[in-house]
């Protein structure tokens, strides 16, 4: 569908990749966003204009009072993933997921170019659908790492094939409850186009099927499902289809969980699995994710800020190792730290706690691994230097989000290989 006015909420990178598709098809746009303008003048732009739609960016919650006052009077909400993806004339593969979405969509992206294909990222990964639908308007596919907050909005969205990696506890101060982030989740299955097909983990099928509905197609990964990862290698029934052993995805958390997803993928989008086993061999990790910078006197230093909740540093904790120096903290986003225990205890030698949430991890924590807070990234690198030995491990995998005291958990990230870089060259 296309529109002659279109008010478009935030003016972020999203936002202004939905003010380009929409002018670049004759749309008449107005840009609201907090920087731009006050309450009173937005109101009073939406008394006096009539919109055809109102275009959503992701950092809208759904309660925020300009949404409340859209819905009010009566105007559409279109998620700026689902406009962009309207657009798009091929196939669709969505990830979503608490953890490891990007790293899957990573994955799937080049194993589709590896089978020579014409394929691109967009969503969450950090480059807006609208973007990538204007730049390339040939793709064979758009794989796309979708956030629970993009799919708030959505409507009409359906992928041919639509994968949810896992759930976990994550944004319930803007979700509220686990249920209620769940559903959401579950909105990337509700609109799915006839013959689609819904990938999801064993333990979550007959939630997932519930908040559904009937009429979809399931495959279902992890253990006990259609595809499960032994020994290196993910398995079809008896059969191994995909070879992971030496890559990044050789481990027991990435390959049940990631390895297992992506091999339904690539079965259920008819690919060949020696493209995405070839990808997987030459796959280079992202930033900030399990990103292994390197060593210094036999001491191993492992950035993953982008672990922004418990579960996933529980999973970076399981991937490194034993005789772990671990930096976690800033904003915490739960309250409840008693899953984590018994790997801290087991893998952590001394944690180094940091920002707002010093005090609670601490205090959580004392009793199975020796606690320092530090106060700040400095602080706890230099004291986590001073104590390690040769083979141990520092990692900074934080279980909060950054913005305590960074902008971004980039930043955060960026910070620590300073810090390493500095180190190995001092």
């Amino acid at each position: 569908m296309t529109y002659t006015t279109a008010l478009i909420l935030g003016y972020g990178r999203s936002g202004r990749a939905a003010e380009a598709l929409l002018q670049s098809e004759g749309c008449a746009t107005v840009v609201a966003s907090n920087d731009r303008m006050d309450d009173a003048t937005f109101f009073q732009c939406l008394e006096d204009s009539d919109f055809e739609v109102c275009v959503v960016s992701p950092g809208f919650a759904l309660d925020h009072p300009w949404m409340a006052a859209v819905r009010e009077k009566g105007i559409g909400l279109l998620s700026e993933l689902e406009l962009g993806w309207s657009r798009h004339g091929g196939k669709t593969i969505a990830v979503t997921g608490s953890n490891g979405k990007s790293t899957a969509v990573k994955w799937i992206c080049e194993g589709l170019v590896e089978a020579g294909l014409k394929a691109e990222i967009g969503g969450n990964y950090g480059i807006p659908v609208c973007e990538v639908v204007l730049a390339h308007r040939d793709l064979d596919w758009l794989v796309l790492e979708v956030s629970s907050f993009q799919l708030e909005t959505v409507q009409q969205f359906g992928p041919d094939v639509a994968v949810v990696l896992n759930v976990l506890p994550n944004h319930l101060n803007r979700h509220g409850t686990m249920e209620c982030y769940r559903r959401t989740k579950a909105k990337i299955f509700g609109t799915t186009r006839a013959g689609g097909i819904c990938i999801v983990p064993a333990e979550l099928l007959d939630t997932f099927r519930a908040d559904a509905g009937a009429g979809r197609e399931w495959v279902v990964f992890g253990e006990g499902g259609d595809y499960q990862f032994r020994e290196g290698k993910v398995f079809q029934g008896l059969e191994p289809v995909l070879d992971l052993t030496g890559t990044l995805f050789d481990s027991p958390t990435i390959g049940s969980c990631t390895g297992a997803a992506v091999a339904a993928v690539c079965a259920a989008a008819g690919l060949d699995f020696g493209a995405f086993e070839r990808a997987a061999r030459a796959f280079k990790p992202l930033r900030h994710r399990l990103q292994r910078l390197g060593e210094v006197d036999g001491v191993n230093f492992v950035n993953d800020s982008k672990a922004t909740n418990l579960a996933a540093m529980a999973a970076a904790l399981t991937a490194s190792g034993h005789n772990i120096h671990l930096i976690a903290g800033g904003l915490p986003k739960e309250s409840d730290y008693t899953f984590v225990k018994e790997i801290l205890a087991e893998r952590v030698r001394t944690l180094y706690v940091i920002g707002q949430a010093s005090r609670a991890m601490s205090e959580a924590w004392n009793r199975v691994c020796p606690c320092v807070e530090c106060g700040t990234l400095e602080g706890a690198f230099s004291k986590a230097v001073e104590a390690a030995e040769k083979g141990d491990t520092i990692l900074l995998s934080p279980g909060c989000a950054s913005f305590d005291q960074f902008s971004s958990f980039e930043e955060r990230g960026d910070v620590f290989m300073q810090l390493f870089a500095d180190l190995k060259s001092g």
